[in-house]
């Protein structure tokens, strides 16, 4: 559900879905159609026994919460557009990308994510520290080249980490997350006739043939040498870095401005109001002084 101030919390549901929606009339109504599509999705996963994809849909539903859960819990607001953006690509990673395979029927469709993944992830680094440098309670005052590296550093760490992800999911459950890429030259020491360290170039490969423990031998039949993940990762890990660098140079220029870019405004996050005390409602009524 799009964030609810803490503030609502003791609010009929009803009223704090009416609240949402003037407030955020855009967001309530891009949340709701995608929930509604995945529920969907959900029903036909159960009714076709595809019980993993079931399981992404749930997966799915759970993520949606969290943008409204990091603006509770950090006391945030997140703009509109990022989190729409945040939305939708949870959205286009799960649903379009793993159930519908768009992974494997739009060659960029991975690159796209991964490019957005770095962007998002560099503007959440920023506005971790971004929050501090305004909240007039801490004393920490970071210049603007600063909030730069360490964006653009937690969202290539973030990017770093999922690739480890994806490796150790690889090797334990072959799944190919770090998908394959199909080559036509090599270049590798583990050729050199003498065993030392010259690598030995093989050019205008063709085809790969498989020999098993049996002996059978089969060719692969893919057009050239299979890599193994390895450009992949480093595809993802250099269109994460081009998502990062642009945030981060976004990033810069707005502290630069003392916050007037009102195109960085859409996506770095501002302190909500301070919170009144969980044991007493907003609503409640003033104490009878009688009393």
């Amino acid at each position: 559900m799009p964030h609810l101030s803490s503030r609502r919390r003791r609010r009929h549901p009803l009223q704090d879905f009416r609240a949402a929606w003037r407030a955020r009339p855009v967001v309530t109504t891009v949340y709701l159609l995608l929930r509604a599509s995945v529920i969907l999705v959900l029903i036909a996963q159960l009714f076709n026994r595809n019980f993993e994809n079931a399981f992404l849909c749930v997966l799915t539903l759970l993520l949606f919460l969290v943008p409204s859960m990091l603006e509770d819990r950090l006391n945030i607001d997140l703009p509109n557009t990022l989190e729409v953006i945040i939305l939708l690509f949870i959205y286009s990673a799960e649903i379009l990308g793993e159930i519908n395979a768009y992974y494997v029927t739009f060659p960029y469709w991975d690159t796209v994510l991964h490019t957005l993944n770095g962007f998002l992830c560099a503007a959440i680094g920023f506005s971790l520290l971004d929050i501090l440098n305004r909240e007039e309670r801490i004393k920490v005052s970071l210049s603007p080249l600063y909030l730069a590296i360490v964006a653009f550093c937690f969202s290539m760490t973030v990017g770093v980490v999922w690739e480890f992800f994806e490796c150790l999911m690889d090797q334990l459950f072959a799944l190919d997350m770090q998908k394959d890429t199909i080559v036509h030259s090599i270049g590798t020491i583990l050729l050199d006739p003498t065993g030392g360290n010259h690598p030995v170039v093989v050019k205008g490969i063709s085809d790969v043939i498989l020999v098993l423990e049996d002996g059978t031998q089969r060719p692969l039949g893919l057009g050239g040498y299979l890599d193994i993940g390895l450009l992949d990762t480093m595809e993802d890990l250099f269109v994460n870095f081009i998502g990062a660098f642009v945030f981060s140079v976004i990033g810069y220029f707005y502290v630069r401005s003392r916050g007037k870019n009102k195109f960085a405004k859409r996506f770095i996050p501002i302190v909500g109001p301070a919170r009144e005390p969980d044991d007493k409602a907003p609503d409640d009524p003033p104490p009878d002084p009688s009393v």
